[in-house]
């Protein structure tokens, strides 16, 4: 009997920064390694990534790191993972190119000779287990299921999925292995829930393309498509809209961004036309009912560049009247108040903003049914619904017990918790080390609650910095207080604040001064705490209090 656990490092109880652990007897296959984007209180953070701890900890058993897709939710750790674990890495064509650029962007280049490209057809042999694939659909080409084989039964990693018998064949899913997969057995299955809770269907690719080619159709100037650069299936549909509808392409920006850029050179993306405008001169004599000018990012950036065009900030592009600002891929939560500005700033350009889920639903993650269709060809003894907040995760539970699941079926497990099989059942048993690690600049994991507290009040009460200059041998101050407001009052208007914040200062200095037992630390808390309490009673609001006080080494009497 082989030992199997089952470990989410992230993905659970949150969307997005996938990282799954399996493990078979003493080896340890990880799946997908993601990050998410920092929501608005992260201020400055650029990532969040998951703990690593646990896999640093037992890097000598992982087998292999095996990738779904080529999205920043399944590959935009990797990099860092790889800085502390040396371990191949598998994935599509596609994922892998993806993976590559993200490690080059680290200086890991010399890696990729560990990066293997694998197909929906591979079967790869291991000591403990072996590991097969199965195409699946999303809005980026290669995307896979993964599935590990043990003595105990099947482990099956969706991945981010969703299904549609109008799918491309790039993004088609292989159906009758999903039953060749069901027919075997399958012990449990990890399956994306980040559409669970949303009762929408979602229309076909073909209801798609035919809703951009009517909204380019009815436009009487300029369309400008803000997609997330990532969202592959989405850009191919524009270009294909914009060639139904004789419209011309620019892409704004000097580059594409890399994964666009990266498709286009695999084919990817297919370009049904030679009607692109490659300078900025064309975009200008081009009559404007003949032009797409679409603009590609990551996250939010597409929105942030629509808002640089409406304000004239932007290098190439400035939204004029007549123009339709077209956003194709569907905002996150976290983007409703930037998304709310941004509509308001266009339609003050004289513009109109519409949205492609103003008449549709449409995503990349599987509907309600389609997760019910997910678990009637797959048939798992057990559930682990993965990829979404608590609250998506326990919609798809809901779903499974309509379909006769039981609860000892569903396992809702937290970050770190380890899933075991013990007799047969699976069963949380335990917990590892796992949580949120911050990415800032070069910084990683160096950033804690306490930072971000401070840069929070900093943004929202400002700073009040207090200096002066000791001499503990003489027992005076010798320069000083001078007081700097950045963000908190208007100087000019609150003399009579400043002057009394002063006077304590000079007060608190001189007992500290006169005190046997002088302490740097009980200075600039006392001088903390008089001056906090006093600017909260004038004001009712709570700058950072910073005092810098600062000793003379020497100091020569002036000539009275």
């Amino acid at each position: 009997m082989s030992k199997i656990q089952i470990i989410p490092l992230g993905g659970v109880r949150e969307s997005g920064k996938n990282l799954y652990a399996v493990e078979v007897n003493q080896s340890i296959f990880v799946l997908d390694c993601g990050l998410v984007y920092p929501e608005g209180e992260m201020l400055g953070i650029d990532y969040v990534i998951p703990d690593f701890s646990y896999l640093e900890e037992n890097k000598e058993r992982i087998v292999g790191i095996f990738l779904t897709h080529g999205h920043a939710d399944a590959v935009g750790a990797l990099p860092y993972l790889l800085e502390v674990v040396d371990a191949p890495v598998f994935g599509t064509e596609f994922t892998i190119a993806i993976a590559s650029i993200t490690a080059k962007a680290k200086g890991l280049g010399d890696r990729l000779e560990n990066f293997f490209k694998i197909d929906e057809k591979m079967e790869i042999e291991f000591e403990d287990a072996q590991v097969t694939f199965f195409k699946t659909t999303h809005s980026i080409p290669d995307s896979v299921g993964i599935v590990i084989h043990t003595d105990e039964g099947q482990i099956v990693y969706t991945g981010d999925f969703r299904f549609d018998a109008g799918a491309t064949p790039l993004y088609q899913t292989e159906f009758g292995r999903l039953t060749d997969i069901g027919e075997a057995g399958v012990l449990a299955l990890l399956s994306d829930s980040a559409n669970a809770e949303s009762s929408f269907e979602n229309v076909s690719d073909l209801r798609v393309l035919d809703e951009i080619v009517e909204t380019f159709s009815n436009a009487d100037g300029r369309v400008i498509v803000a997609c997330i650069g990532s969202n592959i299936s989405r850009i191919q549909q524009v270009m294909d809209a914009a060639y139904h509808t004789n419209r011309k392409i620019f892409f704004s920006g000097t580059e594409l961004y890399d994964i666009v850029d990266t498709a286009l050179k695999m084919d990817k993306i297919k370009i049904p036309s030679r009607r692109i405008l490659g300078q900025i001169k064309q975009l200008n004599t081009t009559p404007d009912e003949e032009v797409v000018i679409l603009e590609t990012g990551d996250v939010g950036e597409p929105l942030k560049a629509v808002e640089a065009m409406c304000r004239g900030q932007h290098r190439q592009v400035k939204i004029k009247e007549g123009d339709l600002v077209y956003i194709a891929s569907t905002p996150s939560l976290a983007f409703e108040t930037t998304m709310a500005r941004i509509k308001d700033q266009v339609y003050r350009c004289g513009a109109t903003v519409q949205e492609i889920t103003d008449h549709i639903s449409t995503s990349g993650h599987a509907s309600q049914t389609d997760l019910k269709l997910m678990l009637n060809f797959l048939r798992p003894k057990y559930l682990i619904p993965v990829n979404g907040e608590y609250r998506m995760q326990n919609a798809h539970a809901v779903l499974a017990r309509q379909l006769g699941y039981k609860d000892e079926q569903l396992l809702l497990p937290a970050l770190g918790d380890v899933i075991e099989l013990h007799q047969g059942v699976l069963q949380i048993t335990k917990q590892v080390e796992a949580g949120d690690v911050l990415v800032d600049g070069i910084g990683v994991g160096d950033i804690g609650s306490v930072v971000l507290r401070d840069r929070r009040i900093l943004s929202e009460e400002g700073i009040f910095i207090v200096v002066a200059t000791i001499s503990r041998r003489l027992g005076r101050v010798l320069v000083g207080p001078q007081i700097t407001s950045r963000g908190f009052i208007y100087v000019k208007e609150n003399i009579e604040i400043l002057q009394t914040c002063s006077t304590m200062t000079l007060d608190t200095l001189d007992k500290h001064l006169a005190s046997d037992n002088f302490d740097w630390n009980e200075l600039k808390q006392d001088i903390r705490d008089q001056i906090g309490r006093y600017l909260y009673q004038e004001t009712k609001r709570r700058p950072v209090v910073l005092p810098i006080i600062m000793e003379a080494s020497s100091y020569q009497m002036p000539n009275e």
